[in-house]
């Protein structure tokens, strides 16, 4: 039995993106990242759906799926408010920008190809590099589920302890940086962890387990936003397809959540850099066709 989503154009079995939904999920979380930013190239390649309204579609299943992934992390004490807070202000506005850019100046699908490409292929170099990296973590191996203990700290300061270690950065840094990623997160679709917390680790040496909690929840408030703001652009673009394909968002979050958990549950039983090059793989081939595509299709 096939359903006609009206939005997309498409005609699919609905089991189908949830299942699509489903198996990105699952392997992108054995690896510590989202599904999100290949569910787009799934998409567009796969499905044929590459008007704007791919990219409010791609949030909309963020809205669904991550909530499971925040639950985890606030009940192992490991999401630090402050953090999220200068997430959340930082991103907002860039993924409202991100937006806009994407209507206004990649509606066509090769364009907006050469820019997915491009960051696929960021996502893909940062995975290969903590790889082959040779610095082996400072957190001892099965004690990464600590808690986090925020410490009292300003709007412009973040202060928390973890492991018996103190860390702090400034919120204007974080805040900064967030605009970046929410501009390339609202372009995309998606809210932009995969990209900004390699960032937190490398840039400002937060250790990975205690950002991925506000990256994860970042994600989510900011992808809220994203899909209403494509529902409000497309009442001034009436000639463009721009809002979410909600039906089709919402079934592909269904399968990301179940995803997720199982995922989760299941990562303990296969090595996580299996996980890793397999999406490196993948990575590698879908920005390679896309931005090869642009300058030789």
């Amino acid at each position: 039995m096939e359903i006609f989503f009206p939005v997309s154009g498409l005609s699919l079995n609905p089991l189908i993106p949830v299942l699509i939904g489903f198996v990105l999920s699952f392997f992108c979380s054995m690896g510590g990242i989202s599904g999100a930013f290949l569910l787009l190239p799934v998409q567009m390649s796969f499905l044929g759906f590459t008007t704007p309204s791919v990219s409010a579609t791609n949030q909309l299943y963020n809205i669904v799926a991550i909530p499971s992934g925040v639950w985890r992390f606030y009940k192992e004490g490991r999401l630090i408010t402050p953090l999220v807070r200068a997430v959340v202000i930082g991103t907002l506005p860039g993924v409202f920008i991100g937006a806009f850019v994407r209507i206004t100046y990649m509606p066509d699908a090769s364009m907006f190809k050469l820019f997915v490409g491009c960051v696929l292929l960021y996502i893909g170099i940062r995975m290969v590099r903590d790889l082959l990296g040779k610095k082996k973590s400072s957190v001892a191996p099965g004690q990464g589920t600590g808690r986090v203990e925020v410490l009292p700290s300003g709007y412009l300061e973040i202060r928390f302890l973890f492991q018996g270690q103190e860390y702090y950065v400034g919120a204007w840094g974080i805040m900064a940086l967030s605009g970046v990623v929410g501009i390339i997160g609202g372009i995309y679709g998606i809210g932009g962890g995969a990209i900004i917390a390699p960032f937190f680790v490398s840039v400002f040496g937060l250790p990975v387990y205690t950002v991925a909690g506000a990256a994860l929840m970042g994600t989510f408030i900011t992808s809220v936003a994203g899909v209403i703001f494509y529902q409000g652009l497309a009442l001034l673009y009436p000639e463009q397809a721009i809002s979410p394909d909600w039906l089709l968002g919402i079934l592909f979050g269904i399968g990301g959540f179940i995803g997720m958990y199982c995922g989760a549950r299941t990562q303990k039983f296969v090595p996580e850099r299996w996980i890793k090059w397999g999406l490196c793989l993948v990575i590698a081939w879908t920005a390679g066709h896309y931005i090869l595509g642009y300058f030789f299709g």
